[in-house]
This record gives structure tokens, sequence and C-alpha cells, in this order.
């Protein structure tokens, strides 16, 4: 071992040798944290980070595809009830295209890939029934595509094409949707949902469109958005929002309060209008016909018309030989024909009732008349339609305030004193930390305070002086003068110099074999 790192190892131990008890355990604590905290963050740098190979597989796809994962020996980790594996990110694409030639996953919805294993020899029923099962999971897919859905299934009802129009029906839909844990689907992804499904399917209405969710509630029926409830509940929502709204914005937070019911249609209908008009001036006919009949009178024997005893009474004209004649005329004229088919979903306003009660102090020179005036116009009331607006000016209880303030105020105390708590606690803590450090930095310079330099010189051509480390002095020792400075001399003071040399081996020898011990260290470290 070389003398540097020998004399420096030497130091080393020398040190620990000296530590105290309590010394040496808080540097095996010290350490054993070290150890540890390396062990700890060399396992956290070299944890592989994982990702989704696959999300919402079925139970049998996911056993498959697990046992998949042990034949290659790739580490795996199931999330969300099994059905999202995790793989790490090295390992997502190869894997993923092992699984796509192995058919996984198999519980897919097959969309327009049906059509492809269709015979020749398939029935033009078979054809339409593969067709728009192709359809149904191709908008299956599109539909899970979206944020917050997981799972998605559609039922197309298509009827047959026919050349009679009055027993023609119009296609339907419905589509069921499940969303993911936590998600809730909007108005606006429903309406899309909607149109979506409308738009692929020639002929299909919004309105023959239901959406529902798996936990059997009704998101659009009927082209509508929602229950006749839920749309009823949006609708006092909104209307009720914009006029406390307005009513803040005049009177200030917190001095009224607005209550709306509202009453919503539940039934759909189809109504179905005939009206008939004439045609304009001028129209032509639809069709026309026309006959004319004669007759000319001969000798007169006619009988003529029996009279009030069956008697026949002779016809004058007939008797004496008269003519005849009679024309009929038959004309169809066009008319105006209108046919209106009205669809009136569930979901329609039929009345509203707006109660709003405005504190007495706060109105001011406000009176009741002008805000309802302001509110019927806000609220869009309609008295034709039954609406009623009711407006009161009445004292507002300010004890409830009083006790959310007391609260508030309360609660804002005990956060400060929590926070001036800590911040006591931090600065104990950083106290105590200072002390430690404080402590434990005067303990080690006691242990190694540097030791006694005294400087002699022995007329060496180095430098001017020579300082010398002597030993710690004991009790023991004899007591030794004042280090003596020598000034560096000429040569002929070189008697001089031994002499001081010899007296201080005299008076203290042990000193002076370190003092030559300790240059003899510094020469072999040169």
């Amino acid at each position: 071992m070389p003398p540097a790192i020998a004399n420096a190892w030497g130091r080393v131990a020398g040190a620990v040798r000296g530590f105290s008890f309590a010394q040496r355990t808080l540097a095996i604590l010290a350490v054993a944290v070290l150890v540890l905290g390396t062990v700890a963050l060399t396992a956290w740098l070299t944890k592989p980070t994982y990702s989704p190979l696959f999300s919402g597989v079925s139970a049998a796809d996911a056993n498959s595809i697990v046992s998949q994962l042990k034949t290659d020996n790739v580490p795996y980790q199931l999330a969300n009830g099994g059905s999202t594996i995790l793989v790490p990110d090295a390992k997502v694409y190869d894997e993923r295209l092992k699984a796509a030639a192995a058919g996984l996953p198999s519980a897919t919805t097959g969309g327009y890939s049906l059509l492809d294993n269709m015979g020749v020899t398939s029935s033009e029923f078979q054809q339409n029934v593969t067709y728009k099962r192709a359809m149904e999971g191709e908008l299956a897919k599109t539909i899970m595509a979206m944020d917050g859905v997981a799972n998605a299934s559609v039922k197309l009802a298509i009827p047959e094409k026919t050349v009679f129009t009055s027993t023609k029906t119009d296609p339907t839909a419905s589509v069921f949707v499940e969303t993911t844990p936590g998600a809730q689907l909007g108005d606006n992804q429903v309406n899309a949902i909607v149109h979506l499904t409308s738009s692929a399917v020639e002929g299909l209405k919004p309105a023959n469109v239901s959406v529902v969710d798996a936990k059997g509630n009704v998101l659009s029926t009927g082209g509508a958005t929602g229950s006749a409830d839920k749309q009823a509940t949006d609708y006092e929502g909104r209307v009720s929002a914009d006029v406390q709204a307005m009513l803040d914005r005049v009177l200030g937070p917190g001095k009224s309060t607005v209550s709306l019911t509202a009453t919503m249609d539940k039934t759909s209908s189809d109504i179905v209008k005939e009206s008939f008009k004439a045609p304009a001036g001028g129209a032509p006919a639809l069709n026309e016909s026309s006959s004319s009949q004669k007759s000319t009178g001969g000798t007169g024997t006619g009988a003529g018309v029996l009279g009030p005893d069956n008697i026949a009474v002779p016809n004058p004209s007939t008797a004496a030989g008269g003519n005849s004649e009679s024309t009929q005329a038959t004309r169809n004229n066009g008319v105006d024909k209108t046919t209106e088919n009205t669809t009136v979903p569930a979901g329609i306003l039929q009345r509203q009732s707006l109660s709003v009660a405005v504190d007495k102090g706060a109105a001011g020179s406000i009176d009741a008349a002008t805000l309802t005036e302001m509110i019927s116009t806000a609220a869009g009331v309609n008295t034709a339609r039954g609406d009623t607006v009711t407006v009161k000016l009445v004292p507002f209880s300010t004890a409830a305030a009083d006790a959310a303030k007391a609260a508030l105020d309360a609660a804002r105390k005990e956060a400060d004193a929590a926070a001036t708590a800590a911040t006591w606690r931090n600065i104990g803590l950083g106290a105590f930390g200072v002390l430690v450090a404080l402590l434990a930095l005067v303990l080690y310079a006691r242990k190694n305070r540097r030791q006694v330099r005294e400087i002699v010189d022995l007329g060496e051509k180095a430098g001017p002086f020579v300082q010398v480390e002597s030993l710690p002095l004991t009790s023991a020792l004899p007591a030794i003068p004042e280090p003596v400075i020598l000034p560096a001399a000429e040569e002929s003071d070189s008697g001089a110099k031994r002499a001081s040399i010899n007296a201080l081996a005299v008076a203290d020898p042990e000193k002076t074999a370190a003092l030559l011990r300790s240059l003899m260290d510094e020469r072999v470290t040169k």
C-alpha cells in the first residue's frame, strides 16, 4: 500500500478510535441510512415503467393474454378488476403484435370484417343481416373511441323496403353505453352519439335514436336528451341561475332567492293535419263531362201523369205533339290539399311557476312591480300558457349568515393557530438540529484539536523558521518554557543553534523525540 494511502487510512482509523460510544452509534446509523437510501434509489431507478397492453378485455381474453405473457417470460400487472393488462414499456408493441397474430383479443366487435367471411352461396336474407351486424359493430367501435365510454352496443331496426308509401316505416336505433368508472356522459356527448348514429343509417332520424347507460338511465329518447324529469331539472336550474344572476347584480349578492317549478310534458305524440282550400281563380278542372237528350212529340198518345185517383191525365205538351230537350254537365275542379306531420317529443314546457323573495332592506327605491316585470322578462314567462310570477319584499333573517361567518372566523382562527404551532414546531426542530450539529462539531473539534506547535530554527536553507508539531501536554510532563523563536543566522551561528537544541533535549527528551519523528515523516512523505 502506498505510504500516502497508508497514512490517510491510519489517520481515519485513529479518528474513529477516538470517537466516543455516542459518536460511534451516530456514525453507524448515518452509514446505514446512506446504504439503505442508495439501495432504495437504485431499485426505484431500475424499476421498469408499465403501460397498458390492452384495456377493457373480457375475462377469457385476459386469461389467454396472460398465458402468452407467462410463456414469453414478460412481467405484467392487472388493473381495473383484471380488464386492463400492464406490461413494461419496452415490451408493449412486441406483445401487442404477438397477441394480434394469435387473434387476441377475440371478443372484439366484428364491424365490416364480417363481410369478408361471406360465401357466394349466401342468401339475400343472410347478406342483409350480416350487413346490419357490420354497421352495428362499426358504430359501436366508433362510440367506444369517445372519452368516458368503456363499452358500447348498437342495435338497428331497419324495415324492409316497399313500394307502398302508406305502409312505409322509418328505421330506429337503440344505443347502450357503459362509462368508465367515475365518468359521466354530458348532454353534448349524448347528442353526439345520437347524431352519429342517425347520420350513419339512411333514413334514420335523430328522434328515432334512444340512448341508455349501464345503470338503466335513459340518456336520450325521441330526440330529446334525458327524460322529462331531467329536462325539467335542467330547465329550472338554468332559468333560476339567470334570474339569480340578474338580481345579484341589481340588489347585491345574498339579497334575493329564486325558486322555479317547471312542468314538462312526459308524453310524445305524432300529429297529422290535413287542410283543403279552393284553388286560385282560373285553375283548369281536373275532368269534365256533359250529355244532352232530345225527344220529339208524335200523335199525342202519351198517357200523361196519374191523377189523384190513379187516372191518367193527358199531358198537354205531348198531346199537342211538342218536343223536349235535356242537357247534363259534370265538372270536377281541383282542390288544394295540405298534409302536415308533426312529432311532439317529450319534454315540452307546459307551465312554470316562479317565486322570488327579495330582502326588503336591499330593495331600496325599486318597487315590486318593476322587479316583477324584470323577472318575467328574464325567465320568459308566458301568461297565456298559465305561467305565474310571485315577487315579495320581505326582511331576510341574518342568523344563518352570522352563524356561517362565526364558523368561518373560528375555522380561520384554528387554521392560523395550527399554522403558528407548525411554524414554532419547525423552528424548534431547526434549532434542535443546529444545536446537535454544533455539539457534534465541538466534540469533534475537542477530539481532533490541532496540537501545540513550537517554532525551532534548525538552520536549514528552506526558510527563516521551522514549525514543529509537538505532542499534547499532560500534567505528568515538566513545564516547558515558551516556544523559542530563533532567527535565521549565518553559518557562523551553527554552534548556538546546536546549543539551543541540546538544551531543549535536556529539558524535555520526549518532546525532542516527537519532533524528530515528525521531521522524518515529512521527509518520507515528500
